[in-house]
């Protein structure tokens, strides 16, 4: 056969070789072959380092990130050796499981806070008097008592003056309602349950100068109480004012009145556009890192630990410095810091955290926000956490100095700024069980039971004590065994039990139970149909049609239920037998940390 080009030849001779030529040709091959594959995988790694470089210049220039402020790699490598325990593989990045993110059946609760349709609107009530509140402590202390200033309104049937923020505490912050809350929005919402006005009339005002009536009621004070004691001075008054109010009404009132503080609580205390826009923006930049973030409310600030009375190695330094904040709470009586780690008193230290999420199965890689003010010990302190999780972010990496600055000298702000974050992670982990754990763990439970840990710190203490003397996986084992009933799982407090804002429960409804409810009214009414008339029948099919179109809440169902009571309304009845209030109750209580800590 005659070939007309070179070219063509190799394309015949490879495609039918002679014997000989074959052996001879797959040397040749073989080169070509590992040649082509060694330039496709240097392509291959370009590309990667060049969108690995994009992607870091899109997070510092269009995202305007800061560089996380971690430690140098030899500092980390310090605190790692310092730690006690032998990781292993922990410190691995592991690909975990959405039960670990997740609480368990979280898709099976939701809040529900309409009051029922005996819950008269405000409107229809003659008002005794103007009822003015001063509150007190910190932003989430003073959450607290705004909630219940609402419903004692309610109680009284007075007018509420917008509360007043405490000026004078610890914090010294200067911010009025106005600065952190939508007012407009808070009256605007309440307006079907209690009137709220700005200030007093001028008028009332003018006359009230030099007679107004202050007075402080009890911690807990019930609702008849504030009916037989409160209510004769506010209606011969006509104006009263209550101070120093935080914690000042009963933790157990009637359902429509637990349902109102849901209303107060989570929907109403809305933060002005300024402090929700930047904790949004915070938000943001984090979910540009990693699609789901841990976050932390450390609570090791100086004041913190000095009221705690616990010790922490740092030697005549730690104990002048922290004995002489200790002294501004004058009733504290000296404390053996060794009892109170042991009976749960001490917050965890930065380290210690960050072996309990490692306990818990987190890689790290994840993503961990902490919400803090001044840590006590600065980055020496923060120094064994960050070697544990790297990517450590704050308000002050996630955002520039001039993007905080209208913010910086308020405490309460920050905070706020602190509170969007930690409701919106994937996971909220406090490191005590203070007024913005408790209030946080509540919210977090009303939209869903999103994955709230709690350390059982009194638990927790005794295997943090012994840690030298085990192994990795036995220490991670005892965490896991200790913290049973404090992950924000449903149902790990009982209705009633513990305080309310940290278990709203009369707000919290089971679509389950709903559905079964719907299903046995269902079946209830077709029964009748048998022996019913043309009339019988399109009655019947409305109250079916009707009750579909209602909001699932167990207030609605009220047409075939004869619970009186909250536990009556939610207890339901497992295959197994057993009820869903039968869990054992999980509750901590640190009831001193309620008076200052935010």
């Amino acid at each position: 056969m005659k070939y007309r080009s070179g070219q063509h030849a190799l394309v015949l001779l490879m495609a039918r070789p002679r014997a000989g030529m074959r052996i001879a040709f797959l040397p040749a091959l073989s080169t070509l072959f590992l040649l082509c594959a060694s330039v496709l995988f240097g392509l291959a790694l370009v590309s990667i380092l060049i969108v690995r470089l994009i992607d870091l210049d899109y997070v510092h220039n269009n995202a305007r990130l800061r560089p996380i402020s971690i430690a140098s790699k030899a500092e980390m490598r310090d605190a790692a050796s310092a730690l006690p325990l032998d990781l292993g593989s922990s410190n691995t990045s592991i690909v975990l499981s959405t039960i670990t993110w997740r609480s368990k059946n979280s898709e099976l609760y939701y809040g529900c806070s309409n009051p029922s349709r005996h819950f008269h609107r405000a409107d229809e009530l003659q008002s005794n008097g103007y009822l003015m509140i001063v509150t007190s402590g910190g932003l989430n202390q003073q959450r607290t008592g705004i909630t219940d200033a609402v419903v004692v309104a309610r109680l009284l049937n007075a007018t509420l003056v917008v509360p007043d923020l405490d000026h004078h505490s610890y914090w010294k912050d200067s911010s009025n309602f106005s600065d952190i809350f939508d007012v407009n929005w808070f009256i605007k919402i309440l307006a079907p349950d209690v009137v709220v006005i700005k200030q007093l009339p001028l008028t009332i005002s003018k006359a009230m100068t030099k007679r107004l009536v202050s007075m402080r009621v009890p911690r807990k004070c019930s609702p008849q109480y504030y009916k037989s004691k409160i209510l004769p001075v506010l209606q011969k008054k006509q104006v009263l004012r209550l101070t120093k109010f935080d914690y000042r009404l009963s933790n157990k009132l009637d359902l429509d009145y637990q349902k109102l503080r849901c209303r107060v609580n989570y929907n109403a205390l809305r933060f002005t556009e300024p402090i929700s826009d930047m904790g949004h923006l915070l938000i943001g930049r984090i979910r540009q890192l990693s699609s789901q973030y841990i976050a932390l409310h450390l609570r090791f600030e100086p004041d913190m630990l000095a009221f705690s009375g616990c010790y922490y190695g740092g030697g005549e330094k730690e104990i002048n410095e922290l004995g002489a904040i200790r002294k501004r709470w004058k009733t504290l009586h000296a404390k053996n810091s060794e009892k109170e780690r042991r009976n749960g008193k001490c917050p965890l230290t930065p380290g210690e955290v960050g072996l309990m999420l490692k306990a818990f199965g987190f890689g790290n890689d994840s993503v961990l926000y902490v919400a803090s003010g001044e840590v006590y010990g600065g980055d020496a302190s923060l120094a064994p956490l960050k070697a544990l999780f790297p990517n450590l972010l704050t308000k002050e990496t996630l955002a520039s100095k001039e993007e905080l600055r209208p913010f910086l000298q308020y405490s309460s702000r920050m905070a706020a700024i602190d509170y969007i974050v930690c409701e919106q992670s994937d996971v909220f982990v406090a490191n005590n069980n203070g007024n913005m754990a408790r209030i946080l763990a509540g919210h977090r439970r009303f939209s869903g039971h999103k994955r709230t840990i709690r350390p059982n710190i009194k638990k927790l203490g005794s295997v943090f004590l012994a840690r030298s003397e085990l192994s990795w996986d036995q220490f991670s084992a005892k965490v896991r065994a200790c913290q049973k009933g404090f992950t924000g799982e449903p149902n790990e407090i009982k209705p009633g039990r513990g305080e309310f804002h940290e278990n709203p429960a009369a707000c919290i409804c089971k679509k389950s139970a709903a559905k079964e409810k719907l299903e046995y009214f269902r079946e209830q009414q077709i029964n009748q149909i048998v022996n019913s008339n043309d009339e019988d029948l399109q009655n019947i099919e409305h109250d079916v049609d009707e009750l579909e179109n209602t909001d699932d809440q167990f207030g609605n169902y009220t047409a075939f239920t004869d619970a009186e009571s909250l536990e009556d309304q939610i207890h339901i009845e497992l295959p197994d037998g057993r009820d869903t209030g039968e869990l054992p109750n999980q509750d901590g209580d640190m009831e001193d940390f309620l008076w200052f800590e935010d």
